[in-house]
């Protein structure tokens, strides 16, 4: 098996590479960075930059760039080099679950968020059906964690807002999330690789996988567990975590529609359960793993 990882600085890319060296060593794997100059770059913003090395009879293609460059950069490849992308044995792409979470958004940030996440899914569905190319869309839940020197920015930044404040104050009765590890996520890339490879994969249109990590829990739980999972002279243990009542602390965040609409809605979300998707233990078929998984980011 031959895979071209796009994205492949990415922490979840980091995570697939770690993965599949440790899993089976005989897989050809080349990577592809814009930014890390010890891998292959590759621009997915000019078609033309593609090599026919990158397209070898029976390759995969794992993307954990924005899929909406993916989608833009196939659609190139197609009209500049027709023909180039049939030999491929699928191809696997990285979206998100804010697909579907903030589809009914009221602030401008989040509906473009949305919109291009969708053109994108449907673009590369519509260019892989008309090749024969199987295709899976993986749309993760609230990534984090970190793999290397890589790490997310998505709950580190909670902990480097524990660090900075003495308490935070919460809704008392928050929603359920379902954050997803970046091992967890590219076990979950790897699963789906290794079926493709095994001619397994129907190349008609797929509907993504919306994945999560393997325990739904509220938003305050989240945080505490974050906590209890640093070190001990971690200064973010010393944040006080106030539970509350839900009406008076969405009325003291109302000044944030002025501010920030994006923040405020983000402020929202925290009463809402943003969980519920397929645990990735069922798909990998593995036991239950508890949050958080370690390694995590530290801002």
């Amino acid at each position: 098996m031959r895979i071209h990882l796009l994205g492949a600085s990415t922490p979840t890319g980091r995570a697939f590479q770690q993965l599949v060296a440790a899993s089976d060593p005989v897989v050809e794997l080349r990577t592809y960075s814009r930014i890390d100059p010890a891998m292959e770059r590759l621009d997915l913003g000019n078609g033309s930059s593609l090599k026919p090395s990158f397209c070898g009879s029976g390759d995969l293609w794992i993307s954990f760039a924005p899929i909406w460059l993916l989608a833009s950069f196939v659609q190139d490849v197609q009209h500049l080099k027709p023909g180039l992308l049939d030999v491929l044995a699928g191809v696997i792409a990285c979206s998100s679950s804010s697909a579907i979470t903030k589809r009914f958004a009221s602030n401008r940030f989040d509906r473009n968020l949305v919109q291009r996440l969708q053109e994108a899914e449907a673009t590369l569905q519509r260019e892989m059906q008309s090749l024969g190319v199987p295709l899976q869309i993986l749309s993760p839940t609230l990534i984090y964690g970190a793999c290397g020197d890589r790490g997310d920015r998505n709950l580190s930044r909670l902990i480097g807002l524990m660090r900075r404040l003495p308490f935070l104050p919460l809704p008392a009765s928050s929603g359920q999330r379902q954050p997803i590890h970046v091992s967890q996520l590219a076990a979950v890339a790897w699963h789906v690789a290794r079926m493709m490879a095994s001619s397994s994969y129907s190349p008609a249109p797929q509907e993504p996988i919306v994945c999560g990590g393997d325990e739904a829990l509220s938003y305050s739980d989240m945080l505490r567990r974050l906590q209890q999972a640093l070190p001990h002279d971690d200064p973010a243990r010393r944040c006080r975590l106030i539970e509350v009542p839900q009406r008076l602390f969405f009325t003291a965040a109302s000044p944030l529609q002025l501010i920030s609409p994006k923040v405020f809605e983000a402020v929202l979300r925290m009463g809402a359960d943003l969980s519920g998707f397929m645990p990735a233990h069922e798909l990998l078929q593995q036991p239950r793993q508890t949050f958080p998984l370690l390694p995590l980011a530290m801002p």
